[in-house]
């Protein structure tokens, strides 16, 4: 199963995703291709694959991506590679995409689960987005329009989360994941051996 996440930069994705993960053994974070560069704090492999520009538009000509986007001159994408390699090890997938790449994803996987997080309100974005250290009238505003466009993608998006609170907001992610695990289209396999045993 995929479950797809996409929120504003400053909604507190990272963090939700991180304890989501803790919460859940069989799921794994679709770990990302990007041309910026490596942020303090961050490791190689495990928050993203830091490439070129050369080699990511490499990977594109060889089509190796199942979606990629260009946000704010960086390039970001999710290689076929590594959604194929968690169902093949029996494990679920958690996959961070703005809604560009979220809705490429539901072209492809339109069985896959998309959630959007939101912030409590627009006043509490732009407040975590100054503390993120972002200077500057016009970068500020740069920031607020592209969130204002992201959720506007909302409407399609199957679960909305807003993160109030962070604990209240992992929990009903974990509930989301559990609900969605449970779905009989899901199950038919091992309802079928229920009844042939």
């Amino acid at each position: 199963m995929f479950i797809v996440i996409s929120a504003p930069s400053g909604t507190g994705k990272t963090s939700l995703c991180r304890d989501l993960l803790a919460l859940c053994p069989g799921l794994r974070f679709s770990v990302s291709h990007t041309t910026r560069t490596l942020r303090p704090g961050e490791e190689e492999g495990k928050d993203y694959f830091f490439i070129s520009e050369t080699s990511f538009r490499e990977m594109i000509a060889r089509e190796e991506f199942v979606e990629w986007v260009e946000n704010y001159g960086q390039f970001y994408g999710t290689s076929i590679k590594s959604m194929e390699s968690c169902p093949e090890k029996g494990c679920d997938l958690i996959i961070d995409v703005e809604p560009r790449g979220a809705r490429k994803l539901k072209e492809k996987h339109p069985d896959a689960v998309f959630v959007f997080l939101l912030p409590p309100s627009m006043e509490e974005l732009k407040d975590r987005l100054i503390k993120r250290g972002f200077e500057g009238e016009e970068e500020m505003k740069k920031r607020l329009d592209k969130a204002c466009e992201e959720i506007r993608e909302v409407v399609w998006y199957d679960y909305v989360v807003f993160n109030d609170r962070l604990d209240e907001a992992v929990a009903i992610l974990h509930a989301i994941y559990i609900a969605e695990k449970t779905k009989r289209e899901r199950l038919m396999g091992r309802i079928s051996a229920f009844f042939d045993a």
